[in-house]
């Protein structure tokens, strides 16, 4: 076990069966093995820097109907809203103002929103704060649609391939979906030069260890800039409502080997771990994540985005979520940064 931590650790690559292993067989001891190489590898790079991404959820309509999902299409019961222009500028200037430089743009599929409308919007942050990132999570396009959005001053594009195994993914999604339409989107934005994030879920329904292999894989092959991953966690208005959650041990020891994989990369600490566990943002940058995304959201619409039960954070203005983070944070001995947080090449980093 340790073995192939130590392989990991000087980038060798891993085959399918060496990710399997180590996913059946980890323990507390091997854990503690991974994360303090991890956070060796994340403190080489990155120091004790945790940088901050500003989560503006401003749909919650989606035509999508992902049976995870507690916004999709078919659940009658979610409250439906969207925020306009001018309430989109207002979080960023409200989050500018605490110190955020990168502004995630996060929805679900809401094509009400046009192209043009969405460039609009973009092009009105971009020249409102030219030293801010600004990150779009809006789905599935087209190559077209993604140029604009590049053209128009977006940097970063987080779309989360879910899993990497064409079977799972039909369990996942109906079948008007499809994984290689997903991964073609990820290769698009790559070829536009959008710093890239992917992730999967970690314990969703009838996932296997093969199936998680099968995501570091792909993660080795597409190098992303970004790799979130976090626990699934059922909604009750979903067909998977009877579910049981994914694992906080199993979710921190692939953040670990995601860390050992991409020493460079940008990796969440999620709001997920944080509703499963008290501590669990905290555990994740233990682990070797460094990135949180507080929600500067107005307070009104944060419980209608609920993509799965008892989210955390969502009677928190935004000034309370970016304060009470920095306290925590600071307690485990790392601290929150006035930065954009780019994605840096190993060359330039190394």
């Amino acid at each position: 076990m340790k073995r192939l931590i130590d392989k990991l650790e000087k980038n060798k690559f891993l085959e399918k069966d060496e990710y399997v292993f180590l996913l059946n067989n980890y323990n507390a001891e091997i854990s503690e093995y991974l994360f303090n190489k991890a956070r060796s590898v994340s403190q080489r790079y990155f120091g004790n820097k945790i940088y901050i991404r500003g989560l503006i959820e401003f749909t919650n309509y989606c035509r999508n109907d992902c049976l995870y999902c507690g916004i999709r299409i078919s659940n009658k019961n979610s409250e439906r809203y969207r925020l306009s222009r001018e309430e989109i500028l207002d979080c960023c200037k409200k989050g500018y103002e605490l110190g955020f430089r990168t502004f995630v743009l996060q929805g679900g599929e809401d094509l009400t929103y046009s192209v043009e409308d969405m460039v609009d919007i973009i092009r009105e942050i971009r020249k409102g704060y030219p030293d801010c990132a600004i990150t779009l999570s809006i789905g599935e396009r087209s190559f077209e649609d993604y140029l604009e959005f590049y053209k128009a001053g977006a940097n970063r594009y987080l779309l989360r391939h879910e899993t990497a195994n064409s079977d799972h993914y039909s369990k996942l999604h109906t079948k008007d979906q499809s994984l290689m339409k997903r991964k073609q989107c990820l290769y698009d934005l790559k070829k536009i030069g959008y710093q890239v994030g992917t992730g999967f879920m970690v314990g969703s329904p009838y996932q296997t260890s093969e199936h998680l292999a099968e995501d570091l894989l792909f993660i080795h092959e597409l190098q992303p800039a970004m790799v979130g991953i976090g626990p699934f966690i059922p909604h009750k208005d979903t067909p998977f409502k009877d579910f049981q959650q994914g694992k906080l041990e199993l979710t921190l020891f692939l953040i670990g080997i995601l860390r050992l994989m991409i020493p460079n990369g940008l990796i969440p600490s999620t709001t997920a771990l944080g509703t499963i566990n008290p501590k669990g943002r905290e555990l994740g940058i233990l682990a070797g994540a460094n990135v949180v995304m507080p929600n500067l959201s107005p307070v009104n619409v944060r419980k209608k985005y609920m993509l799965y039960d008892n989210k955390i954070c969502t009677g928190e203005e935004a000034a309370e979520c970016r304060m009470c983070l920095q306290y925590r944070i600071r307690n485990i001995g790392y601290e929150i940064v006035v930065d954009r947080g780019d994605f840096k090449p190993l060359e330039i980093t190394g």
